[in-house]
């Protein structure tokens, strides 16, 4: 053979796709190697002998009625749970491990060596609820259905894909147009499949109304009274059933779901037992809301599930498109004035954190001084960012506890003197005489408790402060034009961020509807610094840019940072098992079981729990 046409076919062996990289059953960010080896027969965090059967009745994470059942939309309210218990994703994200996947409708994962493409293989035993398998054609379909009808989300965080290669019947490949988002395949083995044949002629972009979905995963929509509720039965003959990532899983055969507008009627109705869990978001209701003779003898548990995960970012946010907000020393004058420490000893019994990072209570935090590599990437930025980046560690203002903030006030009235703005009578007012005012959009009952006593801090100094309570839907509405001045919001934090963060801080999707972006932020340096921190190629590097950027965000004042609870706040009634070891990054409600049909007392439960041990179940 001549040597032109062996080194030919060398070269071809060496580009081809189909050769140098390695099939494997998991993904990790930086190429590391996963918790659990190949093989592997459950996560630590499950009870692999878990008793299937029973029920448990849960609040809806959203809050107000769901118009359509599935999630994938940014028009109206969906029901997140459809994602991953009606339809099973290509690969399941572990929930003891920063980021890593673990192929369940794809039992295979292929990445490039130079990480260009990602190729899947998908389980032969995967299938629909009506008998048809999984095909490549249905991952080709979801992900253009996605990225052209779905969420905003999608199309920021997918945006390097260029192409999806269906191969063959049960082999799919995403061609990426360039290798510098670490997290993109993992992101995209993530995803759900839709059933192309279902699909197709029903509309998708409007959320597919109440129809029950075709599903894969372990349950399937038995019932929806809409708006209000959505039941789910169990798949019984689920083809998953048995793999690594699903035992000690889904144990219950009836889930359902209820929605409430109103926090406070939720919280009644589990107290009166109506339901069995709830996820609470509001500090004071879960320190003091459930007290009773339930929560003393045990029948009503109270508890903060995964201490150790990074706990969401939440505070008042600025709208920053309002001329009033576009000083940035107005903005810090504003934050002087909330009194997190009064709020906290006087409303929440001094339960929970200050706020002080949007990345709280994780690696990617910014604590004391920038590193040298920290340094190195904002020193570009330099005359675009404020000084104290370089040079001092951010603090949330602070104060005695006593409810007087005197200090602080004199401080806010010195930063808006420069800012232009002068006591007139009771009030402050800019050169045209206009007075500084401002309104709080506020679309949970029992939230002006703690807007009330910032609203006198502020009233103190001649700050106008209105308080405008909405129903949800005129709130939804309202936030999605932009049509506020001040919000509560939350962000979740990942260990292992990546695209997503575009969605709630990058300029692109400033004014969309369907973006998180709630403070309008549009900053050149923050986009560049996303960028860096997606492309970074190590996690010491994506850490160094998650801290620069954390510190950026910081000394804009672009928020009021508010606080976080020591970890997930729960309250359930006590009827149920959980494994031994709890996961790491959430509260692990799919791993438990049903023990008993009515609440036990902390005594009655030990008993049954040594019974269980007695009996070696």
């Amino acid at each position: 053979m001549p040597l032109r046409t062996i080194f030919l076919l060398w070269l071809w062996v060496l580009l081809s796709p189909a050769v140098s990289a390695a099939v494997q059953p998991s993904l990790t960010v930086y190429g590391e190697a996963p918790k659990y080896p190949a093989g592997f027969s459950h996560f630590d965090y499950v009870n692999p002998y878990a008793p299937k059967g029973g029920s448990l009745r849960r609040s809806a994470l959203e809050s107000g009625p769901f118009d359509h059942l599935v999630p994938y939309i940014d028009k109206g309210t969906g029901v997140a749970e459809v994602d991953g218990w009606v339809y099973a994703p290509l690969a399941y994200r572990s929930q003891d491990e920063p980021y890593t996947v673990y192929g369940l409708v794809a039992q295979g994962l292929e990445l490039a060596p130079d990480r260009r493409w990602l190729r899947l293989y998908l389980n032969p035993a995967a299938r629909f609820a009506d008998g048809r398998p999984i095909s490549a054609s249905d991952v080709r379909f979801t992900f253009e259905l996605l990225m052209t009808q779905g969420s905003l989300k999608y199309r920021q965080q997918f945006a390097d894909v260029a192409e999806v290669l269906v191969e063959s019947p049960s082999q799919v490949r995403f061609v990426f147009k360039n290798a510098e988002s670490r997290t993109l395949p993992l992101d995209l083995a993530s995803l759900p499949v839709l059933p192309e044949h279902w699909w197709r002629g029903r509309n998708f972009a409007d959320g597919g109304g109440f129809e029950p979905p075709l599903g894969s995963g372990p349950y399937r929509v038995a019932k929806v009274d809409a708006g209000r509720s959505v039941t789910f039965e169990r798949v019984k003959d689920w083809w998953g059933e048995c793999l690594p990532v699903a035992r000690g899983r889904y144990n219950f055969d009836r889930l359902r779901l209820e929605f409430f507008a109103d926090t406070d009627v939720a919280r009644q109705i589990l107290k009166s037992g109506g339901y069995d869990y709830n996820r609470e978001f509001s500090a004071t209701a879960y320190t003091i809301g459930y007290a009773g003779a339930a929560l003393d003898d045990g029948r009503l548990q109270r508890e903060h599930l995964a201490p150790g995960a990074a706990q969401g970012t939440q505070g008042f946010v600025f709208n920053l498109q309002r001329p009033l907000f576009q000083d940035r020393r107005v903005r810090q004058a504003i934050a002087l004035l909330w009194d997190f420490e009064w709020s906290n000893r006087q409303m929440m019994r001094g339960m929970y954190l200050r706020q002080r990072s949007f990345f709280s209570h994780s690696e990617l935090a910014a604590v004391g001084l920038p590193s040298a590599e920290e340094l190195k990437i904002l020193e570009p930025w330099r005359a675009q960012v404020p000084d104290e980046v370089f040079t001092q560690v951010f603090e949330a203002p602070r104060t005695d506890g006593s409810g007087i903030v005197r200090g602080q006030q004199l401080q806010a009235l010195r930063l808006l003197r420069e800012a232009g703005w002068v006591p007139s009578g009771d009030r402050l007012v800019n050169a045209a005489g206009e007075p500084l005012q401002f309104t709080f959009l506020n679309g949970q009952k029992g939230f002006e408790r703690l807007l009330l006593p910032f609203k006198r801090n502020l009233a103190q100094i001649g700050i106008g402060f209105d308080i405008r309570q909405v129903d949800n839907a005129q709130y939804t509405n309202r936030v999605r034009s932009r049509d506020y001045d001040m919000i509560v919001v939350g962000y979740p934090v990942s260990q292992a961020p990546g695209r997503e963060l575009f969605n709630y801080y990058g300029a692109e999707g400033a004014d969309d509807p369907g973006s998180n972006n709630y403070m309008v932020l549009r900053n050149p340096v923050v986009d560049a610094l996303l960028e860096g921190l997606v492309r970074a190629d190590n996690r010491s590097s994506m850490l160094a840019h998650a801290r620069a950027l954390d510190r950026v965000l910081q000394w804009g004042y672009y928020w009021i940072p508010n606080y976080y609870p020591p970890g997930i706040s729960t309250v359930w009634w006590n009827r149920f098992g959980r494994p031994a070891i709890a996961p790491l990054y959430d509260a692990g409600l799919d791993s438990w079981w049903e023990i008993s049909p009515t609440a036990l007392t902390q005594g009655q439960m030990r008993k049954r729990s040594a019974e269980v041990v007695h009996a070696g179940l």
